[in-house]
């Protein structure tokens, strides 16, 4: 609580709402991807319950500022009815956060060849505060967000300070309409949130609510981020003018089309998305990692990218009409970054499916290098150790039936004395959500899984639990072991909303109760999601284990 008061007596709203940033951070899920999961993080709901247990001005203070970034709206009200109980005196900006108006001006920061850009805007709060906030969106990770901080300065004083520090004539400040600064600056969020492995600064993504938080004040229906648009014969005539060029002089011939194919795939398809902007960073990324890992072929073929890179460049650049200085840096990083690629290509790695499993960590280096007959096997063994997993054990798996489950009551008998009246309250949202988004099979699974919970972990099912959450939680656990939300209906959506619950995560909700039926929390929310027995499986979901076991004998 030091760090609150400290925030509280800085006099500015910045340091306070960093820190709840910061905290709601924490409980953000990152995919794993098949690599060793992180520790799961504690559960967002319980920890900012404990907030209203503690009548404390700093408890009152973060609360608020938790509530105001988090985007869920019933706990802004909770939150607004507990704070004015206490009767706490907290600066105005702090107590009308949900009156906080978008700065009409959003300013772009772009440089001519595309690699990133950075996009500035600012809110102001009540009181006369103004914090503006600068993101840096890199486009050739994917345009997602590399960065971004809030700055207790106002927009109309940065800006100045921004154009006396540029010192490139390749750099253009220009002004973003609000709606699509919004729009765009969402997706490079969400896109970049499920990177894997996850982009971390200094500054991110513990500022990552709070931008979300500030983008929510932007008025919608802007447009987001637009590709340029190359077709195939846009880059048909893209290659015939370069060949007829005195840059494509003795290149006309099957290789070097075929490579020309090539860097156009990846300039247009990948990064800025324009083939005639090449980069000391694009070229870098085309030698060092994209074509030893996308284009299978012998060395001989590979060996000739570097040459003809170097005079696409030039080509390019002449037609974009960049200055000369940004050329001979391009061409510098080829001679950089050539003795690497030349010795790459000749040397055994994994490409195509297997690099990028590898890449990822699915895949270790002797493993991408396996033959096609060792990768089948091996998919062949993880496969029946995920099946057996799901069912409970090899055993299971063979004598596993298909037939529906029974309309079956809950089962009370092992379920604590002093927790009946709350488990009794889940149980009733339960079984409602199941009768309107599913069917019998579905309710008895999920009635089997709840008095499992209940029995091994009576303090997560009651307690402070609110029992729509953990109902909530329980059917999605069940519907998504028998693989019931893939297909979109009902969705996750449905499945909250039949139960009034809103702005919650069901996964976040659900790792404490895996945890306590000793399963791996990060591992079955990012993959086949097994409860470890056929008694929570629908016989549509078990009949397709069954096909799936016989096609892999």
């Amino acid at each position: 609580m030091d760090d609150v008061a400290a925030a509280l007596d800085s006099g500015s709203p910045l340091p306070l709402l960093g820190l709840a940033s910061s905290i709601l951070a924490t409980f953000e899920q990152r995919p794993s991807f098949g690599r060793p999961a992180e520790p799961s993080p504690p559960d967002r709901d319980e920890f900012i319950d404990s907030f209203f247990t503690v009548d404390l001005r700093e408890t009152s203070a973060l609360l608020t500022a938790l509530a105001g970034l988090s985007g869920d709206d019933v706990l802004r009200r909770r939150a607004h009815r507990e704070v004015s109980a206490r009767g706490h005196v907290l600066p105005r900006w702090l107590l009308s956060l949900d009156a906080a108006q978008p700065v009409e001006r959003v300013v772009r920061m772009r440089h001519v060849l595309g690699d990133s850009e950075n996009i500035v805007l600012a809110v102001r709060l009540a009181g006369g505060f103004e914090l503006s906030v600068v993101t840096l969106v890199d486009h050739n990770m994917g345009t997602v967000v590399k960065d971004s901080f809030p700055v207790p300065d106002r927009l109309d004083d940065l800006v100045p300070t921004l154009e006396d520090a540029i010192d490139d004539p390749d750099v253009t400040l220009t002004d973003l309409d609000p709606a699509d600064a919004r729009a765009m600056l969402t997706e490079a969020i969400d896109f970049g949130a499920i990177m894997f492995p996850p982009i971390e600064t200094d500054s991110w993504p513990a500022s990552r609510p709070f931008v979300r938080w500030a983008l929510g004040l932007f008025p919608t229906g802007g447009s987001g981020w637009v590709r340029p648009d190359w077709p195939d014969d846009a880059r048909t005539a893209l290659v015939e003018r370069f060949l007829a060029s005195p840059f494509g002089t003795g290149l006309d011939d099957g290789d070097s089309r075929g490579l020309l194919d090539d860097l156009l795939w990846f300039g247009a398809d990948y990064g800025p998305g324009d083939p005639l902007r090449w980069s000391p960073t694009s070229v870098e990324i085309l030698l060092t990692d994209w074509i030893p890992r996308k284009i299978v072929a012998d060395v001989g073929y590979l060996a000739k990218a570097p040459d003809l890179l170097r005079a696409f460049i030039r080509f390019a650049h002449a037609e974009r009409g960049l200055r000369a200085e940004l050329t001979t840096d391009t061409l510098a990083a080829v001679d950089d970054w050539e003795p690497e690629y030349q010795q790459t290509i000749r040397s055994a790695r994994p490409q195509g499916p297997e690099a990028l499993l590898a890449r990822m960590g699915a895949l270790g280096l002797d493993e991408a290098l396996r033959t096609p007959e060792e990768l089948a096997a091996e998919y062949r063994a993880r496969a029946l150790t995920t099946w057996q997993g799901a069912v409970g054990g090899p055993e299971a798996l063979e004598r596993l039936d298909a037939e529906p489950l029974p309309d079956e009551q809950f089962d009370w008998r092992q379920v604590p004395d002093d927790v009946h009246e709350h488990v009794a309250e889940v149980l009733v949202l339960v079984d409602r959500c199941c009768d309107e988004l599913f069917d019998v099979e579905l309710r008895t699974a999920a009635r089997r899984l709840l008095a499992r919970l209940a029995t091994a972990a009576p303090q997560l099912v009651a307690g402070r639990s609110r029992a729509d959450l953990t109902a909530a939680t329980v059917c999605w656990m069940v519907a998504r072991a028998n693989r019931l939300l893939d297909r979109g209906s009902p969705s996750v959506k449905d499945l909250m909303g039949c139960l009034g619950v809103r702005s919650s995560s069901p996964s976040q909700r659900a790792k404490p109760l895996l945890r306590a039926l000793g399963i791996d929390a990060d591992e079955w929310v990012y993959n086949e999601s097994p409860l470890g027995a056929p008694d929570y499986l629908t016989s549509g979901r078990r009949a397709e284990i069954i096909a799936a076991r016989d096609r892999l004998r």
